[in-house]
């Protein structure tokens, strides 16, 4: 027996050892085909805790855009899975658990991480934002190595001209074959579609069937023809699939100890070096959808059709716990760690603490101005914020203090926009607007994705100012305390037990553990002390 032949045997043992240790033990190993999870749910008095339940499997929808991600290979650099060391729990969220990758057949783990790892990616951006990254990420991160998937999307070559149209009295687009194609001239409907200052114009597919109006109040596009970039059923479901990513693991975000910020009375003084820096952040950052000027037009902003980019140049902030209509450093600095949740805002938490506090010098005191008279321009924070509001210690969750909200919430009239179940489909909600004409969605509050933060300080300090520049106004001088605090309660229960995705109720959480789950003692501080795991 020579060293030739006991290399060869050694090299076949070896390969079929791999095989048996990679390929089958996996398959034969209890927590390989379990879909336990633990996962994060609000309960019917607003507390969000830990329980262990199952994952879901993918829809239709999610499984083409699964099907969508292999074939473009976007596995190649994205990994999915989050390993149990401190500096990934504290980036991306929970440990991955056997449970998350049921249904994954193949399996997507990935060894590279050229591009971030993408197992907690679901709702941490909005669908907006996801349609400008994928026609060109380098509109959102100019240093992004991403190539363009705009090869997803129907990209006419041929630009379309805009007129005014003799019989509506609106800017529209010429009808040819595509216009014709993708719109409805006849339709009573009309959507608001508004180009980027390059001429590119996005048709989302909410958008297709009706009659076009090209919305442009600030002056947004003064050209005369658009490119149009028209959404396809193949990016809708990759989106959909990237937004499942993570989330069988409920509402974990709402508790995820880096995003939570608290900051209303911090103030900086002015400092040249550290506009500079903010300048140089911003730039990185921000400009793609909030623009060069601030005005809210960046490239991607044509993308973001249900919720436009913030125009710094107006001086409106919607988020703010002071009396005057301006935000503190404390208020945007929270702003801009949490993100906005449901929209192309993301958090940036992960950013570091000099460059959002740069930031914020930068928007107010270069891009917060009145220019309309350039010789003499309006700088809005030259005036003080105001003092920050005061908000006592919330009250304990009741069932009480739950159906006395559900009281409020009748008087207020908040279901004449947001809808008698909270699902934003009230009998006003089709017409709303935002100060400068642009078509705002009332907050769908089922879903438990609030755009101001998740707990009851949150909804209480919204419901106490409004959000300046949309229909929603404060009930600071309307209602006192405990009835604001009671409505908060109420809004927060409207998405108990259901999916974060959908809004639609967990059905497979039994009535007696949901009554478990109600008791305010219980405590679930973290995934591995989840409701179910525990001893009874």
């Amino acid at each position: 027996m020579n060293a030739r032949f006991v290399a060869l045997v050694a090299g076949v043992g070896f390969f079929f050892l791999a095989l048996i240790t990679q390929g089958v033990l996996p398959f034969l190993e209890p927590s390989a085909t379990t879909n336990h999870v633990t996962a994060v749910i609000r309960n019917d008095i607003g507390q969000l805790k830990w329980m262990e339940t199952s994952a879901t499997d993918y829809t239709p929808l999610q499984n083409m855009g699964r099907r969508i991600y292999l074939r473009e290979g976007c596995w190649y650099c994205h990994s999915q899975y989050v390993r149990p060391v401190t500096g990934e729990t504290r980036r991306w969220g929970p440990v991955s658990e056997a449970g998350e990758y049921a249904y994954d057949v193949p399996h997507l783990f990935g060894t590279r991480r050229i591009g971030p790892d993408l197992t907690r990616e679901g709702l941490k951006y909005g669908d907006e934002w996801h349609l400008a990254h994928f026609w060109n990420p380098r509109m959102l991160t100019p240093e992004s190595i991403m190539d363009p998937y705009s090869g997803l999307f129907d990209a006419p070559s041929a630009p379309v001209k805009i007129f005014k149209g003799a019989a509506s009295g609106t800017t529209t687009l010429e009808r040819n074959a595509t216009t014709e194609r993708l719109f409805d001239f006849t339709s009573k409907e009309r959507v608001k579609i508004t180009p980027n200052a390059q001429g590119l114009l996005f048709v989302p597919l909410a958008a297709q069937g009706k009659y076009p109006v090209v919305f442009t109040p600030n002056n947004e596009y003064a050209g005369g023809t658009v490119k149009l970039v028209i959404e396809t059923k193949e990016v809708e479901a990759l989106i959909a699939y990237v937004q499942k990513l993570g989330m069988n693991r409920g509402k974990w975000r709402d508790l995820f100890e880096p995003q939570e910020m608290e900051g209303a009375g911090i103030s900086m003084p002015r400092s040249e070096e550290w506009i500079e820096h903010g300048k140089e952040v911003y730039e990185r950052r921000c400009i793609g959808c909030h623009g060069v000027k601030g005005d809210g037009n960046g490239p991607a902003a044509t993308f973001l059709y249900k919720q436009r980019p913030r125009n710094f140049t107006q001086g409106v902030f919607k988020f703010r716990l002071t009396e005057g209509s301006l935000p503190t450093d404390g208020d945007m600095l929270r702003t801009i760690t949490r993100g906005v949740r449901g929209t192309a805002m993301p958090p940036w938490y992960d950013l570091p603490l000099n460059d959002r506090l740069s930031v914020i010098q930068y928007i107010k005191y270069v891009l917060a101005v009145d220019r309309t008279n350039p010789k003499s321009p309006v700088q809005f924070f030259d005036e003080s914020p105001g003092e920050p509001l005061y908000i006592p210690k919330p009250p304990p969750p009741t069932t009480a203090i739950i159906a006395h909200g559900k009281d409020i919430w009748v008087q207020a009239k908040c279901w004449e926009c947001h809808g008698k179940q909270g699902k934003g489909d009230g009998e006003k909600a089709p017409g709303l607007t935002d100060d400068p004409g642009f078509a705002i969605q009332p907050a769908n509050l089922t879903s438990g994705q609030f755009k101001s933060g998740p707990s009851v300080t949150d909804i209480f300090r919204t419901i106490s100012t409004g959000l300046n520049g949309t229909p929603m106004p404060s009930f600071r001088d309307s209602f006192p305390d405990a009835d604001r605090w009671a409505l908060s309660y109420y809004i927060l229960s409207l998405s108990a037990f259901t999916d974060p995705i959908t809004g639609e109720p967990l059905t497979m959480i039994s009535a007696a553990d949901r009554e478990a789950l109600d008791n305010p003692k219980l405590q679930t501080p973290g995934p591995e002390q989840a409701y179910g795991l525990l001893s009874p």
